[in-house]
């Protein structure tokens, strides 16, 4: 039986970068991962802030796309706004979990592929971790001193049957990448277009994200819940295909690729963050935000949060996993609280009318700053762009008529 210091179960990229951390710390990794190639689950959209590369020591490599554009598409709005230099990316979800488990076994790490976690049991101070290998059938045991659960909203290892859970709340998310004419890919490369509003998508948002050469990421996504004004919906199969044919028009377009998921999250962030010598991370721990849906950045964050608790354990400078969950919420809390509100607010309550007054607030915003709302969290700057609104309201109130 193969012993390991961690073996990381779900290779996505809190796994993935869990994994790759601690491997090169020179820790015994074992990283496993349920299908047998990452093309196979590339659900996510992965638009990011630029800084995301360098915080995380990315290469160029990952990414499908850069983009210094915002669109904001309503029912009856557009809004555009634009920065002189590069803002963001759009991270190619394959490669970026390629390059992980790539890194992982540079450095001394072992990375199994078509593997599924089965079950674990505790022996003295050792955890002996059943995986199935689905590629020939076969089952495995290894053993572990630290096990970390990145299956996201499976949370297949810190939720077992019987167990307590935590109320979730739950969004589905679609997405295709189409293959379309170069026009129609110059229209939207170099920006991020999102679509709000009951016509495009009551209930969440839709997105056009551009990645390699004519290609684009065309995706809606929805809350399920009621809706306090629209009662009857589309699937969200209508949605996507509205911004092709009413939006984007292509001239020529070929679906290469549909994909989605289902996320569950726990409003006020009350997962169970860890048990003994287990641990979890990414979405298993509702890293993604509410109000936006971004999870990347954030899975990967928690990942090297968790990474400074399991060195300290397995240094024997702790005992426990106690101070993990507090350090989270000292990270995501607060922030993640207003996203929660927000999110509610907008996708399950809001009407049409005050859907389109979100482009007029933002107008009169830098994309910088717009930038920090949507992806920092910094919603103070959304009451300056409502008082500019205000402002310029007041002003044509009072602005003398030309018949005068």
């Amino acid at each position: 039986m193969k012993k390991f210091d961690v073996v990381v179960v779900g290779g996505g990229p809190a796994g993935g970068q869990c994994a790759r951390i601690l491997a090169k710390s020179g820790r015994k990794v074992l990283l496993i991962e349920r299908f047998k190639d990452f093309t196979k689950n590339s659900f996510s959209s992965a638009g990011t802030p630029l800084e995301t590369l360098e915080k995380f020591d990315l290469p160029q490599r990952v990414v499908g796309s850069f983009w210094n554009q915002l669109v904001i598409v309503t029912s009856n709005k557009r809004g555009v706004w634009k920065s002189e230099k590069t803002l963001g990316s759009v991270l190619d979800f394959t490669k970026l979990r390629e390059f992980l488990a790539e890194d992982v076994t540079t450095h001394g790490g072992e990375v199994w592929m078509g593997c599924r976690y089965v079950s674990h049991r505790t022996e003295h101070d050792q955890t002996v971790v059943t995986i199935k290998n689905n590629l020939v059938g076969e089952k495995i045991l290894v053993s572990t001193k630290v096990l970390v659960d990145a299956t996201g909203p499976n949370r297949s290892l810190i939720l077992q049957k019987g167990d307590l859970q935590p109320k979730f709340t739950t969004g589905t998310g679609v997405e295709y990448l189409i293959e379309v004419d170069e026009q129609s890919y110059r229209k939207n490369a170099e920006a991020l277009t999102f679509f709000l509003g009951h016509k495009w998508i009551p209930k969440g948002y839709s997105w056009i994200f551009p990645m390699e050469r004519n290609q684009l990421k065309v995706g809606a996504g929805i809350v399920n819940g009621e809706h306090r004004v629209v009662k009857e919906t589309e699937p969200l199969k209508h949605y996507i295909e509205l911004i092709i044919h009413d939006y984007i028009k292509p001239e020529f377009y070929k679906i290469t690729d549909v994909h989605g998921a289902t996320v569950k999250y726990s409003m006020g962030l009350n997962d169970v963050y860890s048990r003994d010598n287990l641990i979890a991370i990414g979405d298993t721990v509702s890293t993604i935000n509410f109000l936006g849906g971004e999870g990347i950045r954030h899975a990967m964050l928690s990942s090297e949060i968790a990474c400074r608790h399991i060195q300290e354990y397995l240094d024997n400078q702790r005992n426990d996993f106690d101070d993990y969950q507090k350090e989270m919420h000292q990270t995501f809390l607060a922030k993640w609280k207003v996203s929660e509100k927000l999110g509610m607010k907008k996708y399950l309550e809001d009407a049409d009318s005050l859907v389109d007054k979100v482009v007029s607030y933002l107008e009169p915003m830098k994309l910088e700053d717009i930038i920090d709302v949507l992806f920092y969290y910094k919603f103070e700057k959304v009451s300056k762009g409502f008082l500019s609104y205000l402002l310029r309201k007041v002003r044509s109130f009072f602005k003398p008529s030309k018949k005068a």
